[in-house]
């Protein structure tokens, strides 16, 4: 019995030392590849940097460790690392041009704009650039129109019809199930609550969404119509005419493509432009392998810090676990006070991309902005959307830069409460009884609507809350109450129409915000580090959310249109009561 026992323990021991070694392995391997990842790498002679315009486009790539396993160093396409690697490629002797490869391209139309800008830059360098898809979306068509040559698989399409906006309102559905959102808002314009009150466009919404659209399309028709030669008019025509579904042949007499070719064939077109024989391959470098190549730092340090995504009190669940990308009102105050604190840091850009969300979680952010403008330059870069709360949060900066088709002002906030009395009550049979001390004690109950008094109080609050963000407003943009009033009312703005308004400074985007802020800063040469620091490998091991926002993003990817109204639809119960944001789901076709 003693040598059984004796057996027992050794092979115990053996199991938990080999368990310990694997580990140790496991650590040391993983700490391998991140730094193999992380070392700066080398471009062969006569390469060709290739750019992939499919997917879900973010402000900044997801990195993580789960995604690195899986062979996918980004689980999504980020707007940062890509005009990162177009700049690069630029300067680097050894990338001769670039190839993109379009496809279902999941962006906003400001992230196309910055795209384009940065594309036509690398070509007044002499470089060459060439597109080509099977099928082009608008979106990618738009950024690939300025390539020297716009190719087209021969069974391919251009899927060009112009923008449409289709808001949903979900008033009676709600209505089936016994639920009504009881709603208190400021500004006229404020058309954020009317898919759960209305059955249609208010007058007000339709006028502000035709006026954006209408200014989104004119932008894209322009650039279109100077890369590739055809009127404005003729552009328009041919939506009208609804050539997505025109024969291939037809877009080169159009003008809209160069050429009908297999993939095979531009290959072979690209090998030309590098002066390669049929049997040579063509050396092609990624986003992913650019972001390896270093760059000299000089200079001071420009923190550009990436906030995109909901304005949130706290971090809210996607259908797989933590949503990738939020605006964490504690977590943007809190490393907002590190880059103040941080005497390397001479000036910080804000890139903001945000149809905004919890008005408090703005105040808050507002504050802290504050306190680092009292330290040092902030310069606001705004994307696709800096509208609402995301405007909030950017009116204090010293100097606001928006892209012509950034969706900005929305100046108004709402309180959304559900009624699910008749669903507890008449449909579940859910009953209630109550005692109480005071007349309103049983505030914000699920057993009844608010009463008058309580919408009277709730109000009052919300008047107030829009006081406040008119005032924080006006002390930003140095102008009178009565002004900014007159431009509030919820309204929303294209960037191109905010800039007479005043309600920001330029148009442009990341790179000019970016030299701004070195010239309010007084630097003559600095370089830029991104903002929040990616979480260490070891923390990525002991979260879960790594894996979380990896499966978040492979979601919204398959889902495509439908992930948004799920996800509203999820996090609706979590979401703060006042609201400064602009429509919940702006579903633009």
């Amino acid at each position: 019995m003693k040598d059984f026992f004796k057996y027992v323990f050794a092979s115990l021991v053996g199991l938990v030392v080999f368990s310990i070694l694997v580990s140790i392995i496991s650590v040391l391997s993983l700490v391998g590849m991140v730094a193999s990842s992380n070392a700066s790498a080398s471009i062969g002679s006569n390469s060709v940097l290739s750019i992939n315009l499919s997917g879900n486009y973010e402000e900044r790539a997801a990195d993580n460790l789960f995604s690195s396993f899986l062979g996918d160093y980004y689980s999504s396409n980020g707007l940062a690392e890509t005009l990162s690697a177009i700049r690069k490629a630029k300067d680097n002797k050894n990338i001769k041009g670039i190839y993109l490869e379009a496809g279902l391209l999941a962006a906003d139309f400001a992230q196309g704009e910055e795209l384009r800008d940065a594309l036509k830059d690398f070509r007044s360098s002499g470089k060459w650039i060439v597109a080509y898809a099977d099928s082009y979306t608008a979106k990618a068509y738009y950024i690939c129109s300025v390539a020297d040559k716009v190719y087209l698989n021969p069974s391919g399409m251009i899927d060009w019809h112009g923008i449409g906006a289709q808001p949903i309102y979900v008033k009676d559905l709600l209505a089936k199930f016994g639920v009504r959102m009881q709603v208190l808002k400021v500004g006229k314009y404020k058309s954020a609550t009317e898919m759960f009150t209305e059955e249609k466009m208010s007058d007000a919404d339709r006028q502000q969404t035709q006026a954006y659209i209408s200014g989104l399309w004119s932008n894209v028709c322009k650039a279109v119509s100077e890369s590739r030669k055809v009127s404005v008019a003729s552009l328009n025509t041919y939506a009208d005419s609804l050539i997505t579904f025109s024969a291939p042949t037809d877009y080169v007499k159009m003008k809209l493509v160069d050429k009908l070719l297999y993939a095979d064939e531009v290959k072979a077109e690209v090998k030309k432009r590098l002066g390669l024989d049929e049997d040579k391959s063509v050396s092609q470098v990624s986003v992913s392998d650019m972001a390896s190549v270093s760059e000299k730092k000089k200079g001071g340090e420009i923190a550009v810090y990436y906030a995109f995504g909901d304005i949130v009190d706290t971090p809210a669940e996607g259908l797989a676990g933590q949503e990738s990308h939020q605006i964490v009102g504690p977590d943007v105050c809190s490393d907002l006070e590190d880059l103040m604190t941080d005497d390397d840091v001479k000036a910080v850009v804000i890139r903001v991309n945000s149809g905004g969300g919890s008005a408090y979680a703005s105040e808050q952010i507002w504050h802290q902005v504050e306190r680092l403008k009292a330290k040092k330059p902030v310069v606001v870069s705004m994307g696709g959307m800096a509208a609402s709360g995301g405007y909030y949060m950017s009116c204090g900066a010293n100097y606001i830069f928006a892209e012509p088709t950034t969706l900005t002002g929305s100046i108004g906030i709402f309180g959304m409460i559900p009624d699910v009395s008749q669903l507890l009550t008449q449909k579940l049979g859910v009953k209630f009884d109550e005692v109480k001390t005071n007349r309103n004690a049983t505030f914000g109950t699920p057993s009844r609507p608010m009463s008058d008094e309580e919408q009277r109080l709730m109000r009052a609050y919300i008047d107030r809350g829009y006081d406040l963000f008119c005032k924080r407003v006006a002390q930003g943009r140095h102008m009178s109450q009565q002004r900014v009033n007159s431009l509030a009312q919820g309204h929303v703005y294209l960037g191109q129409d905010a800039l007479p308004l005043k309600l920001v400074d330029e148009l442009g985007g990341i790179n000019k915000a970016v030299a701004k802020a070195a010239a309010l800063a007084k630097l003559k040469e600095w370089h830029t580090t991104a903002y929040p620091a990616p979480a260490s490998w070891l923390d990525e091991l002991a979260t879960t959310s790594t894996v979380d926002n990896y499966l978040s993003d492979k979601l919204r990817a398959s889902m495509g249109e439908y992930y948004e109204p799920f996800m509203l639809l999820k996090s609706l119960s979590s979401q703060s009561a006042i609201q400064a944001r602009i429509p919940y789901w702006i579903n633009l076709k």
